[in-house]
C-alpha cells in the first residue's frame, strides 16, 4: 500500500532550556490557531479527513446503527421541591436537553428549551438550581466553547425570566437561601480587571438577590492569594449555616470554612478542615441538628462517613458512623429526613469492582439497616431526594446491557420501582458484561470490564479498548450506544480502570498520578497485552480510544508501543504535557501531572509526553486525532502539534489524521454532532481492525426504540 501523502508542516528550530533540558518543538508554530498558516495547513488536514472518510466502509450502516441504539427521554434523576419535579428530557428529535417541571397532578411544561433560545443549536442546558421552595430556579446556558456562561433566574408558574443575567459564572456552585429570595454562587473577576495574559481562574462567592444588579453582588469569600481555586457551597437545610469547599484546581484534599448566616452578606468563616495539612478530600452536610457529616478519604482511601461539630472538625473530633470498606470505594451518600419516617436515614452507595451497592443506615448511629434492591447488578448514580427534607430516593441505574433509567426508592415500605417520568429499559440479550482481572506488570490486578457478543467467542475478535487514568475518576461497566454498536457488529468493547483513575479509591489515584503518571501508562499497555495474550484479540485487530485525560493515555501507551496497537482513537488529547500548563485550563492541573517549572517534575513529564516521544522511522498505526476548533478545557494546539509530528514520523502506510469539529466543545456537543462524531470513531476503527457490519447482531424488533442516549465511556 503506498504511504500517504500529508499536507506539508514546517519543521523550524524552536528548542527551549528549561531546567536544564534542551527540548525540541518543532511545530510550535502550530500553537498559533488564528495565523494565517496555521489556518491554511489545518484546512488541507480537513480535506484529507474527508477524502479518507469517504472511502471507509460501513460508515452508513455505523451511523444507522448508532441511531438504532439511542433513544431519548429522561436517564437522570429528578429535583424534587415540594410536589414539583425538575427534570431534564431529550425527545428524539431534540439536539439539547430542555429543561421540564412536572407537577403533582403530572401535568408537564417546558421551562427552557435551548434549540427555541438559539437554532443553531450551539446552546445548551448546562446545570438548573431550582429553590427550595420550587417558586424560581437558577438555569445556566452554555454555548459550545464560549467562556462566557451566564445565570438566568425563571419564575417556575410563568416560565418567564425574572432576574440576570449573572455573569462569568462557568463551572459555578450556587445554592438558594430559604424563601427563594438570594443565593450563594461562583463566577469570574472580569478580564478587565486582570493583568493581561492572565489566564488564571480568579473566581469569587458572591450573594446574589433577587432583583438586584450583578455588578453589586458582594463578593463573600475568596480574593488574589488563591487564583485557580475551585469552591463548593452547601447551605443547611434550615438555613442557619453555610460550608464552603476550597480545593486547589483539582487537587485531591480540599479545605472546608464553616459561617453562620446570620448576616448572609457579612460572614465569618471559621476554617474547620485544613485539607492540604491532613492532604485528604472532606465533603461536608449539615445534619438535622446543624452538626456535620463529613465524607472523607482521611486514613481511608476508600472512604467513609463521619460526624463533627460544627465549629470543631479537627480530625481528633471525628466519629465514625459508616466505616471504610476497602474492596468497595464510597460512592455517594444521602440523608432521609422527613419527619414521617420511623427514624433518619443514612444511604450509602458503593462500588465492588464497578458494580453497585446501596444500604440504609440509621442516621444517629451509623448501623446497616437493609439493603436496597437494584434492577440488576450494574450501576446505580446521581441519588437524590426531597429537599429539604427526603423521604423517597431516585437514582439512576444501568449495566453493560441495560440503558439507564430512573428508579425511586420508598423509604418507608423499602420498595423500589421505575419512575413514572422515565421509561424502564429492557436488556440487551446479544450483549454480555463480565468482570476481568487482569495482572500489571508490577503484579497488581487490575479490573478490565468486557463487553462482548452474548454468543460463545470463536477464537480472536476486532477489539476496542478504552481507559481515562487521571484526576480519580473512575471508569464503571456503564451501557453505551457505541460500546453497544461495536459489540453488535461482532467485536469486543473494553475497559481497563488503570491506575490514576478512582475504582479502588484514593490510593488507586495517588498511584498513578504526579511521578508515577507513568503506571497510567504501563497498565493500559498491560491490558492491551493480556487482551491479545488470552486469545480475545490480536494486535492488527486491536484499536485503542480515549477522551480528554483518557486521550493522554492512549497517546501516551501507543508512542510506547507502537508494535501493539492497529488503531488510536484520541478525542480532545492532551499531548505536549512540557506546555499544556499554558492550554486551556491546564495551568489547574498541576496537582495531577506535575509543573515544567520544576526540574524534577519537568522530568517526569518528559518521561511520557506523547509528543516528545514520536520516534522518526516508526511504523505507527493508524491515528486519529479529534478535536474542538477552540478547547477551552485542553486547548487545540496537542491536537495539531501530535498531529504533524505523527505525520512527519511514521514509515507506515497506516493514516494519520485530524479530525477538527467547528462550532463545538470539549464535551457536550449537541446530539448530531455527538452521533456523528461516534459514528466517524466507529467507522475508523472497524476499518483499522477488520470490523464488518456484514456479519452484525440484529436488536430484537421490539428492543429497536428502546435505547437511550447517555455519555459515552
Amino acid at each position: 500500500m503506498a504511504l500517504p501523502i500529508y499536507p506539508k508542516a514546517q519543521r523550524d528550530g524552536a528548542v527551549e532550556n528549561l531546567c536544564g533540558f534542551t527540548i525540541s518543538d518543532p511545530y510550535r508554530w502550530l500553537e498559533a490557531g488564528d495565523d494565517a498558516r496555521v489556518r491554511a495547513w489545518a484546512a488541507q488536514q480537513d480535506e484529507l479527513f474527508a477524502a479518507h472518510r469517504d472511502g471507509w466502509p460501513d460508515t452508513g450502516n455505523w451511523r444507522a446503527m448508532i441511531e438504532e441504539l439511542s433513544t431519548f427521554g429522561v436517564f437522570d434523576p429528578p429535583m424534587v421541591r415540594g410536589s414539583l419535579m425538575f427534570i431534564a428530557e431529550q425527545l428524539r428529535d431534540d439536539e439539547q436537553r430542555r429543561l421540564v417541571v412536572v407537577d403533582g397532578t403530572s401535568d408537564r411544561r417546558v421551562l427552557v428549551d435551548p434549540v427555541e433560545l438559539d437554532p443553531s443549536r450551539q446552546t445548551r442546558l448546562h446545570a438548573w438550581w431550582p429553590s427550595r421552595e420550587g417558586e424560581r430556579v437558577a438555569v445556566q446556558m452554555e454555548v459550545a466553547e464560549q467562556p462566557a456562561s451566564d445565570i438566568v433566574v425563571l419564575d417556575v408558574r410563568t416560565g418567564e425570566v425574572t432576574d440576570g443575567p449573572l455573569p462569568r459564572a462557568r463551572n459555578t456552585s450556587l445554592a438558594w437561601l430559604p424563601g427563594g429570595d438570594a443565593f450563594y454562587y461562583v463566577n469570574r473577576v472580569p478580564t478587565e480587571e486582570l493583568a493581561p495574559g492572565d489566564q488564571r481562574l480568579h473566581r469569587r462567592v458572591r450573594l446574589h438577590r433577587i432583583g438586584s444588579p450583578p455588578e453589586a453582588d458582594p463578593v463573600v469569600f475568596g480574593g488574589a492569594d488563591a487564583p485557580d481555586c475551585y469552591y463548593g457551597i452547601i447551605v443547611s437545610a434550615d438555613g442557619r449555616y453555610l460550608a464552603m469547599t476550597v480545593a486547589d484546581g483539582p487537587a485531591p484534599c480540599n479545605d472546608v470554612w464553616i459561617a453562620e448566616l446570620t448576616d448572609p452578606q457579612a460572614l465569618r468563616f471559621v476554617k474547620t478542615v485544613d485539607g492540604r495539612s491532613i492532604r485528604a478530600n472532606v465533603l461536608p452536610r449539615f445534619l438535622p441538628d446543624g452538626n456535620l457529616l463529613l465524607v472523607t478519604d482521611y486514613q481511608a482511601p476508600c472512604g467513609r462517613i463521619c460526624t463533627a461539630p460544627r465549629h470543631h472538625a479537627d480530625p481528633s473530633a471525628w466519629r465514625t458512623l459508616v466505616p471504610e470498606d476497602a474492596q468497595a470505594p464510597l460512592d455517594d451518600c444521602l440523608i432521609l429526613d422527613d419527619p414521617t419516617l420511623p427514624r433518619p436515614l443514612l444511604l450509602v452507595a458503593r462500588a465492588r469492582h464497578g458494580v453497585s451497592t446501596l444500604t440504609a443506615h440509621d442516621l444517629a448511629s451509623g448501623r446497616p439497616l437493609t439493603t436496597v434492591p437494584l434492577p440488576g447488578v450494574g450501576v446505580a448514580t446521581s441519588l437524590q431526594t426531597e429537599i429539604p427534607h427526603g423521604r423517597h430516593l431516585w437514582f439512576s441505574y444501568c449495566d453493560a446491557a441495560t440503558p439507564a433509567a430512573v428508579y425511586r426508592y420508598h423509604a418507608a415500605t423499602g420498595e423500589v420501582e421505575p419512575e413514572s417520568t422515565s421509561t424502564a429499559r429492557k436488556p440487551d440479550s446479544t450483549i454480555s458484561g463480565r468482570t476481568v482481572r487482569y495482572p500489571a506488570g508490577d503484579g497488581t490486578e487490575i479490573t478490565l470490564f468486557l463487553f462482548t457478543p452474548s454468543e460463545e467467542l470463536d477464537g480472536p475478535r476486532p477489539t476496542l479498548l478504552y481507559g481515562y487514568g487521571s484526576f480519580g475518576l473512575t471508569m464503571r461497566p456503564l451501557f453505551s450506544p457505541m460500546a453497544a454498536a461495536w459489540v453488535h457488529a461482532g467485536g469486543i468493547f473494553a475497559v481497563a480502570c488503570v491506575r490514576g483513575g478512582g475504582e479502588e479509591g484514593q490510593h488507586w489515584h495517588d498511584a498513578g498520578r504526579g511521578p508515577r503518571k507513568h503506571q497510567s501508562i504501563s497498565d493500559f499497555n498491560d491490558a492491551a497485552s493480556w487482551l491479545v495474550r488470552t486469545g480475545h484479540t490480536t494486535p492488527a485487530q486491536l484499536a485503542i480510544y480515549g477522551i480528554s485525560g483518557g486521550g493522554l493515555l492512549v497517546t501516551a501507551a501507543a508512542t510506547q508501543r507502537p508494535d501493539l496497537y492497529a488503531a488510536v482513537i484520541a478525542d480532545g488529547p492532551l499531548c505536549d504535557m512540557v506546555r499544556y500548563e499554558r492550554f486551556g485550563l491546564g495551568g489547574t492541573w498541576t496537582e495531577e501531572f506535575g509543573t515544567a517549572t520544576q526540574p524534577e517534575q519537568l522530568q517526569w513529564l518528559l518521561g511520557y509526553s506523547p509528543y516528545h516521544h514520536v520516534t522518526p522511522g516508526t511504523a505507527y498505526p493508524a491515528f486519529l486525532l479529534a478535536g474542538a476548533v477552540t478547547d477551552l478545557q485542553t486547548g487545540e494546539a496537542h491536537v495539531t502539534k501530535m498531529c504533524a509530528a505523527l505525520q512527519h514520523a511514521t514509515s507506515g502506510d497506516r493514516p494519520v489524521l485530524m479530525r477538527r469539529e467547528p462550532d463545538s466543545a470539549h464535551a457536550g456537543s449537541c446530539a448530531s454532532k455527538e452521533r456523528a462524531l461516534a459514528t466517524d470513531i466507529l467507522a475508523f476503527a472497524g476499518k483499522y481492525t477488520g470490523l464488518s457490519l456484514e456479519t452484525r447482531h440484529p436488536l430484537p424488533m421490539d428492543d429497536a426504540d428502546k435505547y437511550p442516549t447517555v455519555p459515552t465511556l
